[in-house]
């Protein structure tokens, strides 16, 4: 059998098909930086496993981790968003700008439709800093799930204040992760004054870099962003720093 595959343009708009959709999926896929590092599975982390993405103020690091969020609602795996810093709406505006600019060239009304359908797989939480704690996270978590309201595959964790949190939080992220089946990512903000240490990690982090699984780097110079693994990668792997696009924080092409 063969497939015809239509595009309508009007005014320069290319209207979406569903093999069109499927083109941005497969797009975004070979585009997505955590996929071309060298890591053994398509979504990084195994299940109970903890990562990080490392930078400094303003380079990425919580775009880079909501456009991993999306390559997850493409494949209808529930993300769950804590956000310990940002309103619900500047959490959305985030997910909807990356979106939007990966698919810009395509017709609004069929994106919005796209759009609409990811949104069952994305919850969005915040909490203040200071009244932060896992267990009151687990416990928000299990009142989802006992709903039968949302049952996450991925959580993204922005915003936890490492040089203040200790080891004992992140070791019960990690017993919460475990018991859950799922895969936690976090932001960790570096600062410009600290020299990293010879595998790239800087000094304050060192007593907690061990309770992760995966580790990523994020750097700026001047206008280009570059992204690479300091842990978790398979064994024979070289991947060198790759080049990102800092609008979409994918591959620049």
């Amino acid at each position: 059998m063969v497939v015809s595959r239509a595009l309508r343009r009007e005014d320069n708009v290319i209207h979406l098909t569903y093999e069109d959709m499927m083109m941005i999926k497969k797009e975004i896929i070979e585009r997505n930086p955590l996929l071309n590092l060298g890591f053994e599975r398509e979504y990084i982390l195994a299940d109970g496993g903890l990562g990080a993405v490392l930078a400094h103020a303003g380079v990425g690091k919580t775009a880079l981790l909501v456009q991993t969020a999306l390559h997850a609602m493409m494949h209808e795996q529930p993300v769950l968003h804590v956000s310990l810093n940002d309103a619900v709406s500047k959490v959305d505006l985030w997910y909807r700008e990356l979106f939007n600019d990966m698919a810009s060239k395509y017709d609004s009304t069929e994106i919005t439709q796209y759009w609409e359908n990811m949104l069952n797989y994305r919850f969005i939480m915040t909490f203040r800093v200071e009244g932060f704690s896992v267990p009151k996270l687990e416990e928000r978590l299990a009142d989802l799930m006992q709903q039968n309201i949302f049952k996450p595959h991925t959580v993204i964790l922005d915003g936890l204040k490492f040089d203040e949190s200790g080891r004992g939080l992140l070791v019960e992220l990690k017993e919460m992760a475990g018991k859950y089946a799922m895969r936690i990512w976090c932001t960790v903000h570096t600062h410009r004054h600290e020299p990293p240490k010879e595998d790239g990690l800087p000094l304050s982090f060192l007593h907690v870099a061990d309770l992760f699984d995966v580790l990523v780097q994020l750097s700026s110079q001047g206008p280009e962003v570059y992204i690479k693994a300091l842990k978790g990668q398979l064994p024979d792997s070289r991947q060198d720093a790759l080049l990102l696009d800092p609008a979409t924080m994918l591959i620049k092409s």
